[in-house]
């Protein structure tokens, strides 16, 4: 079977109101947390909208509401003391960790029925895919 896409979109479908239910408040926060993450170092609002596939404007609310509750700072960037960068509180550090925990029992979870074998391969696609995409 190579008509992959249809139950790739299926399950996105059906994650992208669920995956966060019950783990934060507001579950965008996660997004954000992650995205800053993944930005590295004197990571931006522009970043965060990058990554999110959001205008500047949409990251621009939602990191000021991650800020607001406490899991990002504002600060100077180290490479140019002019613009400002986004870092992880240890709060925020907190919910990556407990986000990422949660994201592996939910595929331990999700793919318990299956062989070791299975699993590992198809985790290992999942993160190729995710690299190749640029995610």
């Amino acid at each position: 079977m190579t008509d992959g896409g249809p139950a790739l979109f299926r399950l996105v479908r059906f994650w992208s109101r669920r995956w966060a239910r019950g783990a934060v408040e507001h579950p965008q926060v996660v997004l954000v947390v992650e995205a800053v993450h993944a930005a590295g170092a004197d990571a931006s609002v522009n970043d965060v909208a990058r990554q999110l596939g959001l205008d500047q404007s949409g990251a621009s609310r939602m990191v000021a509401a991650a800020t607001a509750e406490g899991y990002l700072v504002r600060a100077r960037a180290a490479t140019d003391a002019r613009r400002t960068a986004l870092r992880l509180t240890p709060a925020g550090y907190e919910l990556l960790t407990a986000a990422r925990s949660w994201q592996r029992e939910t595929f331990e979870q999700l793919t318990a029925h299956w062989p070791a074998s299975d699993r590992e391969r198809f985790a290992g696609y999942l993160h190729r895919l995710a690299d190749e995409a640029g995610a």
